[in-house]
């Protein structure tokens, strides 16, 4: 003969699912609030506090013996509380990780005198580019400016794709030779 124990106030053991759901739905009424104050001064946003009670929740809907769980309450509040710890070490992480130098190499901190030369080094390429036969500049803007393959290019200029790579080498050859001769005379 099974001995039934009689339901406490508490009620934390919940024998069925309809049980276990209607437990987990007084939890929610009884403690939501102190829960999201809980996790607010965890996580310092009422956004996150939010996102962390309900993923909670729903972690708590989902066990499969709720009845293993003497304590719902204890249960919530300590796995809410592993979940904001869990989004602290990862805003901690992408912290460090944006703080290294390599995201600080990207960063715009040209001089006047470099966005000069970089400008003055934009008027000579494009003074060498218009010194290029048509076609062969062409191509060049097409592939190396615009990103188009040498199959592309050929289509709309329409060549075969090994004249517009011979053009495309071409217009690398003189550019390139023709910076580096600007670059010895400084």
């Amino acid at each position: 003969m099974a001995v039934e124990q009689p339901k406490s106030a508490n009620a934390d053991i919940a024998p069925d699912h309809t049980e276990h759901t209607q437990l987990i739905d007084r939890l929610f009424r009884d403690h939501n609030e102190a829960l999201l104050r809980f996790l607010h001064t965890r996580l310092h946003s009422a956004q996150e506090a939010r996102d962390v009670a309900q993923e909670a929740y729903v972690r708590l809907l989902s066990l499969h013996e709720p009845g293993a769980i003497s304590y719902l309450r204890a249960f919530l509040f300590q796995t809410a509380a592993n979940l904001a710890l869990d989004r602290l070490r990862r805003g901690q992480v992408h912290q460090r990780a944006t703080a290294q130098p390599l995201f600080n190499e990207f960063i715009e901190s040209r001089t006047p005198e470099r966005r000069l030369a970089g400008a003055q080094e934009i008027e000579r390429l494009q003074y060498l580019l218009r010194a290029l036969p048509p076609k062969c500049q062409r191509a060049f803007l097409l592939n190396r400016c615009y990103g188009m393959d040498f199959d592309a290019v050929a289509s709309r200029m329409g060549l075969k794709s090994r004249m517009v790579r011979t053009y495309v080498v071409r217009a690398l050859l003189f550019l390139r030779s023709q910076m580096d001769e600007d670059s010895k005379s400084d």
